[in-house]
């Protein structure tokens, strides 16, 4: 028969200390691993949700971002006809855009300076960005130099206020709205007019890419193959939601990073389990030997503390998920690789990465307990008796 759970329970409380320091040092160890889990969530919820089932990004091909990319307005003016395109108000739902960065300090640090991405768009441009919606002041007009901000950017960056005035390119632009895009990246860039953009960066009618909307998901891959077997424009189409998807490389180090120093605390945290073990089997020889003479069995009390140690780690896998609840909503910022800019982002802690921190605690526990367990279960009636 197996041995009485409350068991179990009576002995950690007994063991206050030995059982609090053993369940920090698990909770630290999950807190790490969750950490960096909402980090990494934070940032993929935020570049999928400006991946638009019918939106293509057209660049030059071998182009590996929009900062990287030219397109001509010819090549403009050939696509912008295509019957595949969706219309709004009659006109075709397609943007010809510029992409560039500019160096802006931190509120908090003005010492602290990061890239922060400029597109320069049409006005349909903003129309086809779902969920973006003015929080402050107005849109920019038209052939002004003139600029809205992202709420991210607002929110960290200084000099981002209504009417700031921010130099990009050749002269000053005023700062007249901010704007708010959901939990997409387009919170961490500047919008302004494209033609006064393109005209202060040096690239006459040119742009650095073309977003273009379908009519539908036929339409959208007939337009992909079409770009892609007329070599004459020299252009390639991706989807927007491949194009945000790839820029999660800019989360994959500190995915390793994270998981790296999260597998060397845990090893150390199993050897505290381990030991917090040990020492209660040495103090609990003569109930071991109670124990089997109340016919107990062996298989018994290894199942015993193999549960003892695995409540202990689940303890500290509570507390770990607690420490880190904090972090979800939180607003954070990384260097992306593809853009060379900043991107914000929210921590987010779902239930998944919860999961996860509970199961990583219970392993731990599993790996630090059955060791002790299995030298517990071991032990003669006579030499636990005979113990202490």
């Amino acid at each position: 028969m197996p041995v009485p759970i409350s068991y179990n329970i009576r002995n950690l409380r007994v063991r206050k200390t030995t059982t609090l320091m053993t369940a920090l040092g698990v909770a630290l160890t999950v807190a790490v691993l969750l950490g960096i889990g909402t980090l990494v969530e934070g940032l993929r919820a935020s570049l999928q949700s400006s991946g638009n089932p019918l939106h293509l990004i057209v660049m030059r091909q071998g182009s590996t971002s929009e900062l990287v990319s030219i397109v001509s307005k010819e090549s403009f003016d050939v696509l912008k006809f295509d019957d595949g395109i969706a219309q709004h108000d009659g006109e075709p739902m397609i943007s010809h855009e510029v992409l560039s960065v500019v160096n802006l300090p931190l509120r908090s640090d003005p010492t602290s300076v990061a890239n922060i991405s400029v597109r320069g768009l049409q006005q349909i441009g903003i129309t086809m960005r779902d969920g973006v919606a003015l929080q402050e002041g107005r849109w920019f007009e038209p052939g002004k130099r003139e600029m809205v901000v992202g709420a991210g950017v607002h929110r960290i960056r200084d000099g981002t206020s209504i009417g700031d005035r921010i130099y990009f390119g050749r002269d000053d632009w005023e700062v007249v709205g901010v704007f708010s895009a959901g939990s997409s990246p387009f919170n961490s860039e500047i919008w302004l007019d494209a033609n006064l953009a393109g005209s202060d960066l040096g690239r006459g009618s040119a742009r650095s890419c073309i977003l273009v909307r379908a009519v539908d998901e036929a339409a959208a891959t007939a337009i992909l193959n079409r770009l892609g077997d007329d070599q004459r424009l020299g252009l390639e189409a991706e989807r927007e939601s491949e194009y945000y998807a790839k820029q999660m490389s800019s989360a994959e180090p500190v995915r390793y990073l994270g998981v790296f120093v999260a597998i060397i605390m845990a090893i150390g945290s199993c050897f505290a389990a381990m030991n917090t073990m040990f020492a209660a089997i040495a103090n609990r020889s003569r109930e071991i030997g109670v124990l089997r003479l109340l016919g107990f069995s062996r298989f018994s009390i290894l199942t015993s503390f193999m549960l003892e140690s695995l409540l202990l780690s689940l303890l500290g896998g509570v507390l770990g998920c607690i420490l880190v609840l904090p972090l979800n909503g939180l607003q954070g910022r990384i260097g992306n690789f593809v853009t060379f800019a900043e991107t914000t982002f929210q921590f987010r802690v779902t239930i998944d990465y919860i999961l996860i921190g509970l199961a990583f605690a219970a392993t731990m526990g599993v790996f630090g307990g059955f060791l002790p367990a299995r030298m517990a279960a071991r032990k003669e009636v006579l030499q636990s008796l005979g113990d202490g």
